[in-house]
């Protein structure tokens, strides 16, 4: 706004603070945006190696665990990678259920900041 206009908004302490939560906020969907992206592909990963399981008819196969690929029997196998699956699954689900928390809380402050300062205030992302 321009420097003599009489509607400008005073930025009092609590307001700053509800930016700051904002854009702190913001960074954090953006961390999980790509935290979930990670999570999915290695939920895919883990059905592609479930089904290339399925297919093999090995009675022992080679698991990765770490950096190093073991011979594990294939019962071992399989109780491992439904674990695998279920705690991915798991971590997915958490992980979205913070990014709707996340947004509910943006959407709020957005409420509240472009109340206060209608057009001299910009929340959106381009």
């Amino acid at each position: 706004m321009q420097q003599g206009d009489s509607t400008e908004a005073q930025v009092t302490w609590e307001d700053q603070q509800n930016i700051n939560r904002f854009g702190r906020l913001n960074n954090r969907l953006h961390e999980l945006q790509d935290e979930i992206k990670l999570a999915k592909e290695t939920n895919e990963n883990l059905d592609d190696a479930g089904n290339e399981l399925i297919l093999s008819d090995e009675d022992v196969v080679r698991f990765q665990i770490g950096e190093v690929f073991a011979h594990m029997p294939r019962d071992d196998v399989e109780t491992r990678l439904e674990q695998m699956k279920e705690d991915a699954a798991k971590k997915l689900e958490r992980l979205e259920e913070e990014k709707e928390s996340v947004l509910a809380q943006m959407a709020e402050l957005k409420k509240i900041l472009y109340g206060k300062f209608k057009d001299a205030i910009n929340l959106e992302e381009d």
